[in-house]
């Protein structure tokens, strides 16, 4: 894809199995990326985004990333032109995707490309920019820090959520003291370690309620002892309840 090719929005669909990582790369055209099944994690230098089912992740041309697939993976990405984009953040950002959205996305991708040219595919162009200007923004943003003892931490806090061992014990493992990663968090993510780390089994969580896994079984798989805990923790972290995240 170039600049300047006479098209609005061109499209790509493939289904990936989990673990496929599509690694570090950037596009002259703004994405987004969405998917019919499993989950995508999305980390740029400075964030990782998570886009389940329901969701996906605006990523504004030029910015760096790279995708790992949880689960198999229904991917469904969508290329906008620059000037067809330009309204659009200049940040990435996480979308609901609201049925109409989705059945846009779905539609476009059975075109495969938007030509100006044709009234009707400059329409469809047009109506996709405004559906995502209005499209409710998710908090499924972790800011990551720069500190490799810092980011050693936020890598196994990610991967073993449900770990049981203290952050200090945690900490040791990262190569740095409690004190100095409760220092480092603040600084370089705007969240304490100790937030980040609920931030972070939140997250999580919905990687397995998106699979169809039940509101028990996510909550155990997040490190939370009841299920009434997970629920209050992730209603005040999300604005809904984990319903909302569950596989239909």
């Amino acid at each position: 894809m170039t600049y300047g090719d006479g098209y609005l929005v061109r499209s790509a669909a493939s289904t990936l199995p989990d673990g496929h990582r599509l690694h570090r790369h950037d596009h002259p055209w703004g994405q987004l990326a969405f998917c019919n099944s499993g989950v995508m994690r999305v980390v740029s230098d400075t964030a990782a985004w998570l886009s389940p089912p329901t969701r996906a992740i605006w990523l504004p041309a030029g910015v760096a990333h790279e995708i790992t697939m949880k689960g198999e993976v229904a991917t469904r990405f969508l290329y906008l032109s620059p000037e067809l984009a330009a309204p659009l953040p200049p940040s990435p950002e996480v979308l609901e995707v609201a049925p109409l959205l989705r059945e846009l996305i779905l539609h476009i991708l059975t075109i495969r490309m938007l030509h100006p040219d044709d009234a009707k595919q400059d329409r469809l162009a047009r109506l996709l920019i405004d559906l995502m200007l209005v499209a409710r923004r998710v908090d499924l943003v972790l800011p990551l820090p720069t500190d490799r003892r810092a980011l050693a931490l936020a890598e196994q806090l990610q991967e073993a959520p449900a770990d049981g061992a203290s952050l200090g014990d945690l900490a040791r493992r990262a190569g740095a003291s409690l004190r100095t990663l409760q220092r480092l968090f603040p600084a370089e993510t705007g969240l304490t370690l100790e937030a980040w780390r609920q931030k972070a089994r939140l997250i999580w969580s919905i990687t397995r309620l998106s699979a169809g896994a039940t509101v028990q079984t996510a909550a155990f798989d997040a490190g939370y002892e009841s299920p009434s805990a997970f629920i209050a923790a992730f209603k005040r972290q999300f604005g809904v309840t984990p319903g909302r995240f569950q596989l239909q």
